[in-house]
């Protein structure tokens, strides 16, 4: 396996189930498209890391029964103030995920910018979502997926502060996998095959990796 892998996020495949929170329509893909990206990632499976975030009942429904078709393993970080609601994953499709052999994380509670909370509530989001998925699975929950991939210094001290051992943000670029913070990718809809091409191989641009690598050191030292 290679010491530095590739984390995609998907978020919602198919048909939404529910009413979509402004700007999140571009995160849904469609199931053909879903399906090639699978296929492209399991020429190489030990190089990518999937993952999903939200919790939508696509998790269970389309994304599992076509990840084990092909021997993929991906991480789901669960909004558990959604658990059991019109297009969210319930406690069966939890447990359905783990028995596939699949990883739970956190994703919070109701989907909030981290960074734009007091520690009070931020603790909430971070110790609730995971005491609350903790019950379901029956097993120690470990990982934080970043709603919106927001995350400063403080942030990332109140999620080793509630126990887990790693955080999953959106910065793009490959990570190594053994790292605390964990930077992925996300899909988007609207993408089209030469950026899918970029984000299967990991590739940013100079200009982008430069930006990127100046905008995480300002938000370790805030």
């Amino acid at each position: 396996m290679s010491t530095r892998q590739i984390s995609i996020i998907f978020h919602g495949v198919g048909t939404p189930g529910r009413s979509l929170e402004q700007g999140e329509a571009p995160y849904w893909i469609g199931v053909e498209r879903f399906e090639a990206l699978l296929d492209a990632m399991a020429t190489d499976p030990g190089r990518y890391r999937i993952t999903f975030d939200d919790g939508n009942l696509s998790d269970h429904a389309i994304a599992l029964p076509r990840l084990v078709a092909r021997g993929l393993r991906a991480e789901f970080f669960v909004l558990t103030g959604r658990i059991g609601q019109p297009g969210a994953l319930g406690p069966r499709e939890i447990a359905g995920l783990l028995a596939a052999g699949m990883g739970i994380g956190s994703h919070g509670v109701a989907h909030r910018d981290w960074r734009r909370l007091d520690a009070a509530a931020l603790g909430v989001e971070l110790e609730e979502s995971k005491a609350v998925l903790e019950r379901l699975c029956g097993q120690p929950v470990t990982a934080a997926g970043i709603p919106f991939g927001g995350w400063n210094a403080r942030v990332l001290r109140a999620i080793r502060q509630a126990g887990y051992e790693s955080a999953w943000s959106s910065d793009g670029g490959r990570m190594h996998p053994n790292t605390f913070l964990r930077p992925r990718r996300s899909v988007r809809g609207d993408m089209d095959e030469n950026t899918l091409r970029d984000l299967l191989s990991g590739r940013i641009g100079p200009v982008r990796a430069l930006r990127r690598g100046l905008s995480i050191a300002l938000r370790r030292a805030i």
